[in-house]
C-alpha cells in the first residue's frame, strides 16, 4: 500500500495517508530530536511520497514543533493540500491553572494560540490530548462544537482517554447535535495491546478511526535492542522505557527478527505493518529523526504479513484484558445453538440443550 493510497478516518470524509507524520521531534528545545533543518527535510520527503497528515501539539518542544511546520508550510504554500492535526489540553504557564485542560477558557485560548504558531487560520483535527477529569465533558464539547462552528477547526478527535468517559462525550455530541469525534489516538504496539479490550472496538463502533501513538514503543520494537546486543546497546537512562527492557520484550524481537528474516526486511517494517493491519486503524503515527529512519519506516506500507505471521505474534502478545472480555468469549456457545453467524461458529452450551419433558 503507498502512501499516497488513502483512507477515510473513522466516520467521515477526511481523506489521511496511512501512515501520519508525527513530530514529537521537531525541534531541539529538550536537548533531543531533529534540528529545524532536518525536519523540514523531513516534512519535504514525506510530503513527495505522497503523505498527507501530519500530527503535533501544543506542548511539542514547548510549541517549537508547531512553528516549524507552520514556517515551513507556508514558504513552501503546501498548507491547504495536508491534514494538520494538533491538539491541546498541555499548559505552558507555570501557576496558571486555566493554562492548560480542557475547559472553555483554556480550549479557546490553546486554540487561538496553535493557529498563530502553526500560520493558519483553521485546524483539520483538533484532538483533546488527555482526559481532564476536573472539567465537565458537555464543556469541553461545547467549546469544541463552537471552534468548528466559527471554522477555526473542521473535525474532532481525542486521545488518551477512557472509553467510557470516550464513550459519553461522543454520545452527547450525537443527541445534541454537536460535532463528534472522528479520530480516536493511542497508544497501540505488540507492547501494548491491552487497548483492545475497549478502546478500539469502541472506536469501532461509534465511527473513530484509530491512529495508533508509539507502534515501536519508543524503538524497543525497532530492532535497535536485540538480545545479542543487550550488554552495550541500552535505552537512555532518562528515557520511559529505560527499565522495559527484559525477558519479555526479548522474545518479542527475537520473533520479529524471524519473520523479518524470512521476509528480508528490517524488525522494525514487520512491527509497522502488524500494527497498521489491525482491525480499527485507519493511520499509524510514526516519529522520525531522519530521513534515513523515515524511508525505512515507509517501507512497512510495502509489507504485507502472511496470517501465519500474524498468528505468530498475536500468540507470543496476547494481552489479558479486564473483565467481561474473557467471560465475553462464551457469548457464542451461550447465543449461538451451535450455529455459525458472520463466519463464526458456536458450540452448543449444556445449559441450552432442552429434552422431551424439561420444564421450562
Amino acid at each position: 500500500m503507498p502512501l499516497d493510497h488513502y483512507k477515510t478516518l473513522g466516520r467521515s470524509g477526511l481523506r489521511v495517508s496511512p501512515f501520519c507524520l508525527g513530530t514529537m521531534t521537531f525541534g531541539e528545545d529538550f536537548g533531543w530530536g531533529s534540528s529545524v533543518a532536518e525536519s523540514e527535510a523531513i516534512l519535504d520527503r514525506y510530503i513527495e511520497r505522497g503523505g498527507n497528515f501530519i500530527d503535533t501539539a501544543n506542548l511539542y518542544t514547548k510549541g517549537h514543533s508547531e512553528k516549524i511546520i507552520g514556517d515551513h508550510l507556508a514558504r513552501t504554500k503546501k498548507r491547504d493540500r495536508l491534514v494538520v492535526a494538533t491538539k491541546f489540553s498541555g499548559n505552558h504557564y507555570p501557576g496558571d491553572p486555566n493554562g492548560g485542560g480542557s475547559g472553555r477558557k483554556s480550549i479557546l485560548a490553546a486554540c487561538e494560540q496553535s493557529l498563530r504558531r502553526l500560520g493558519t487560520d483553521y485546524i483539520d483535527l483538533y484532538i483533546l490530548h488527555n482526559w481532564d477529569k476536573h472539567t465537565p465533558i458537555e464543556e469541553t464539547m461545547a467549546a469544541l462544537h463552537d471552534l468548528v462552528r466559527a471554522g477555526k477547526v473542521r473535525y474532532l478527535g481525542i486521545s488518551d482517554t477512557p472509553a467510557w468517559k470516550t464513550t459519553q462525550a461522543q454520545l452527547l455530541a450525537q443527541f445534541r447535535g454537536w460535532t463528534p469525534f472522528i479520530g480516536l489516538q493511542i497508544e497501540y504496539s505488540l507492547l501494548e495491546r491491552t487497548v483492545e479490550g475497549e478502546l478500539i472496538p469502541m472506536a469501532q463502533e461509534l465511527g473513530m478511526g484509530v491512529t495508533p501513538w508509539s507502534p515501536l514503543r519508543s524503538g524497543l520494537l525497532s530492532g535497535k535492542y536485540t538480545r545479542a546486543n543487550a550488554a552495550t546497546v541500552k535505552p537512555d537512562k532518562r528515557s520511559w522505557v529505560a527499565g522495559a527492557l527484559g525477558e519479555p520484550v526479548y522474545k518479542i524481537v527475537d520473533e520479529l527478527q524471524s519473520i523479518a528474516a524470512e521476509l528480508d526486511t528490517t524488525v522494525a517494517r514487520v512491527s509497522l505493518a502488524w500494527v497498521q493491519g489491525r482491525p480499527g486503524v485507519d493511520s499509524t503515527i510514526i516519529g522520525t529523526t531522519s530521513l534515513k529512519q523515515l524511508d525505512d519506516n515507509l517501507a512497512a506500507l510495502e509489507l504485507k504479513l502472511s496470517p501465519e505471521h500474524v498468528a505468530r505474534l498475536d500468540a507470543l502478545t496476547k494481552p489479558k484484558l479486564n473483565f467481561p472480555a474473557d467471560f465475553l468469549g462464551m457469548a457464542a456457545m451461550i447465543q449461538a445453538g451451535g450455529t455459525t453467524i458472520n463466519g463464526e461458529s458456536s458450540q452448543m452450551s449444556d445449559f441450552g440443550v432442552t429434552k422431551p419433558g424439561d420444564h421450562y
